[in-house]
């Protein structure tokens, strides 16, 4: 029995060891692809530049914010590695909130999607304002509770 118990232990212990190598490959792998894609993007961007051909700034401001969706993800990737495997959640607004900008410059022909688009960009916002007023550190003790 004791040594099932170390059995299980050991594995218990293992598996998620296992799995966080995984995820650590799984991301290194997909900052490498997206790292790519930002360089295609600026070799995009800079033929659009160049050429001058387009009258069309819509697709010039899709393609930058494109650029900078990538930028984020790459940026939200090296903070996972360097805040000890933890994904920060700003970085997941900056990225929601570039998203929505960008899905309200390029289809921008309903009124009402374009609101309900802006209302999702003011509760990320107000999101983001609340989180910041909220400290970091969480209190070790439980003082609240304390009479």
């Amino acid at each position: 029995m004791v040594q099932l118990k170390k059995n299980l232990s050991g594995l218990a212990i293992t598996i998620p060891n296992i799995l966080q190598v995984f995820l650590n490959v799984s991301l290194v792998f997909l900052a490498i692809v997206l790292s790519f894609q930002l360089v295609k993007e600026l070799i995009v961007f800079g033929e659009l530049m160049i050429e001058n051909k387009t009258e069309d700034y819509q697709t010039v401001f899709a393609r930058i914010l494109v650029f900078f969706l990538y930028f984020e993800f790459i940026s939200m990737i090296v903070k996972y590695f360097k805040e000890d495997y933890h994904f920060p959640l700003r970085y997941f607004i900056y990225i929601g909130i570039t998203a929505m900008v960008r899905l309200i410059i390029v289809e921008h022909d309903d009124p009402q999607s374009t609101f309900f688009n802006a209302l999702v960009i003011l509760v990320l916002i107000i999101g983001y304002f609340i989180m910041n007023l909220t400290p970091r550190e969480r209190p070790s003790s439980r003082w609240f509770f304390n009479n």
